[in-house]
């Protein structure tokens, strides 16, 4: 390569250099063909069909954004601006980043508690009131060193968002200041006498009374396009319930605050978030709401369901991703659940851990000084508008509503999108049992050791589809008996199928007895017997090893007193079962344990 003289010019690596779509496809073929994904005689172009990314709602993220994807879209405008599908704030030189809202629901919490989150990070406070939290007669004791006309509080009484709401604005009262601006009730549910009772109370305080929960559609399993037609749903419902009780269009519209859920995937919570914005005002365009009106208010706050009670840890790197999500797609507020939530009530601990995450991506990431970081990248933009038009096009189905007139029934739409919710859940089931969607420390690399942190139960315990429930379940009561593992050779030449063996084992609650390196037949079966001779056995070792000596390997294992045979792998060496990669592990596991109880 030719040196630079010192006084040529120096060129940008990317200036006058341009690559057209083959060479793109020729470049991820030879990788994908070197990790065995791709076929030596496939053509360059089917790498679209193996990275491309199908959601549960049947739609594809791209592995790469083009021009050509956005071609045809509508424009997205400028953030602040309707559609505000790119946020419903403007940029602003100072920005702080989004309220960081810490979440309480500990029947136990004290005065402390809240002026601990607020003195450290914390924005504003999400309190769970009555039977599932806090008492509502607690709230003036609570609530006595809060400057509530600098920390806004939502609160989240189901059972009676009236007697919530009257305690609340009898603080305020008591206190002698009026409740912050962004201060909501929140009433919801579908009692919507009780929605129009708790928004006429919040009018006259100068504050919102009324949550568009659709993060409560999420933790029973719904999918992104469930949750975002679901909210509209609500929305609607709830704006003409307010107009009918004799607020203006403009008035109900901003009595509404909207609820979502960020998970760990990134990409479709950021595009969520962002169609979301772009439903509404839509929605409010139909209805005649005034385009400032129409700038939607989210609060967003990470996925329960994703989270796991086994090596709870790793939460806080969902939690982290979630937020980071949350952040990006352009959530008002957000709220990152402690990494203990599975377990219990959540300890001081585990609260800070929370809300620091918020602060090191807003702080030391700067994550928040840039509005709507997604905009403008093709696949971002292409993703939020399939997923606009999927969920508009299932909330015309769920209303049913001519030109959004009238009041919905919001428990016969509920019986319409159940089915839909339960199709979605046993789809992911069946991913999460096939290990292709894996949760870390449960489905894959668990701890069979590990001992699970104690907290104290919940009040009520929380209407959630976890989806590593069915995993956890196993482990929750491990298999009587072990599984001894008839290692095939050296360490180096079984330890890739060994380890696979283990993993899957241990994820299903089941204990394992390993031989070691060995030699031959007789070496296995000498160290079988040592082990207590189990009734169920598994081999581990390479193809050549099995079709070396397998067969024969079986053989002695049944006559030594194995009643049941698996190999790791795909061999057919007259074994009763296998276990590759790609089989329903939650199926195999149940099986198995069964013969275990034999």
């Amino acid at each position: 390569m030719p040196r630079m003289a010192a006084d040529d010019p120096v060129v940008p690596l990317a200036e006058g250099i341009e690559h057209d779509q083959s060479q793109w496809e020729k470049a991820k073929a030879a990788v994908l063909r070197k990790t065995r994904r791709l076929a030596e005689d496939a053509p360059d172009s089917e790498v679209w069909s193996v990275l491309t990314t199908t959601t549960l709602d049947g739609l594809s993220i791209t592995p790469l954004g083009t021009p050509e994807l956005v071609s045809d879209l509508p424009e997205t405008g400028l953030p602040g601006e309707a559609p505000y599908t790119r946020g419903s704030g403007t940029g602003d030189p100072e920005l702080t980043g989004w309220d960081i809202r810490g979440w309480f629901t500990d029947p136990e919490t004290t005065p402390a508690d809240l002026s601990t989150e607020l003195e450290n990070g914390a924005n504003s406070l999400w309190l769970t009131v009555g039977e599932r939290g806090i008492a509502a007669d607690r709230l003036a004791e609570l609530l006595e060193p809060v400057f509530l006309d600098l920390a806004p509080v939502v609160l989240d009484a189901r059972e009676d968002a009236v007697a919530a709401a009257e305690a609340f604005l009898a603080v305020c009262r008591d206190k002698g200041t009026d409740p912050h601006p962004l201060t909501n009730l929140g009433a919801t549910g579908t009692d919507l006498d009780t929605v129009v009772r708790v928004a006429t109370l919040a009018k006259e305080a100068g504050v919102r009374g009324v949550v568009v929960d659709a993060s409560a559609l999420h933790d029973q399993g719904a999918s992104e396009v469930q949750e975002l037609a679901w909210s509209m749903m609500v929305a609607v419902t709830y704006l003409r319930a307010l107009e009918a009780a004799g607020f203006t269009t403009d008035e109900a519209a901003a009595q509404l605050e909207f609820r979502y859920a960020a998970t760990d995937e990134q990409f479709p919570t950021i595009a969520k978030l962002r169609a979301a914005r772009a439903l509404w005002n839509r929605v409010g365009e139909i209805s005649g709401i005034g385009a400032q009106a129409r700038a939607q208010r989210q609060h967003a706050v990470t996925s329960r369901p994703m989270m796991a009670r086994y090596d709870s840890y790793t939460n806080m790197l969902r939690t982290t991703v979630a937020g980071f999500a949350a952040g990006v797609g352009g959530a008002d507020a957000v709220t990152v659940l402690p990494f203990d939530e599975p377990l219990g009530l959540p300890t001081p601990f585990s609260r800070r851990i929370a809300r620091n995450t918020s602060s090191l991506l807003i702080h030391e990431s700067h994550v928040a000084k840039v509005v709507d970081p997604a905009g403008g990248a093709y696949a971002v933009e292409k993703f939020t508008d399939d997923l606009a038009m999927a969920a508009w096009a299932l909330f015309s189905e769920l209303d049913g509503l001519d030109e959004l007139e009238g009041v919905a029934d919001l428990d016969a739409a509920a019986d319409r999108l159940r089915p839909l919710v339960e199709a979605v859940r046993n789809d992911r089931a069946l991913q999460i049992a096939r290990r292709q969607r894996p949760i870390t420390g449960v489905s894959e690399f668990p701890n069979p050791a590990e001992k699970l942190p104690e907290r104290r139960p919940y009040p009520v315990e929380p209407d959630v589809f976890r989806y590593a429930g069915e995993f956890e379940q196993m482990r929750d009561e491990p298999a009587a008996q072990p599984v001894f593992l008839a290692t095939m050779g050296t360490i180096a030449a079984h330890t890739a199928r060994a380890t696979f063996a283990i993993n899957l084992l241990a994820a299903g609650g089941i204990g394992i007895g390993a031989a070691g390196a060995t030699t031959d037949v007789a070496d296995v079966v000498d160290k079988y017997r040592e082990a207590g001779a189990p009734s169920v056995v598994c081999l581990a070792g390479t193809d050549a090893a099995y079709g070396e000596w397998g067969a024969e390997l079986v053989t002695a294992l049944r006559e030594a007193g194995a009643s049941y045979v698996i190999v790791a792998g795909k061999s057919d060496i007259g074994q009763d079962a296998s276990a590759a990669m790609g089989l329903d592990a939650l199926a195999f596991l149940r099986a198995l344990r069964e013969e275990l109880q034999k």
